[in-house]
């Protein structure tokens, strides 16, 4: 693909792609979805992350017990 000069008003020179066409897109982002797909699948999520959603969790349901 090739890349387009575009002058902008202060006179500097940017190279751009140009766009995508419709069927370039979905293919692409199909392709990307697969990809990104399988490595999340494969991968655990970290005790980091675990202990986070716990402590979440746990600030919800006190929220939720002190407005009863």
């Amino acid at each position: 693909m090739a890349q387009v000069a575009l002058q902008t008003d202060a006179g500097i020179t940017e190279q751009k792609h140009p766009a995508l066409c419709g069927e370039a897109r979905e293919r692409l982002g199909v392709a990307l979805r697969a990809v990104y797909e399988g490595a999340v699948e494969t991968q655990p999520i970290p005790d980091t992350q675990v202990d986070l959603l716990l402590r979440l969790r746990h600030k919800e349901r006190d929220r939720q017990r002190s407005a009863a």
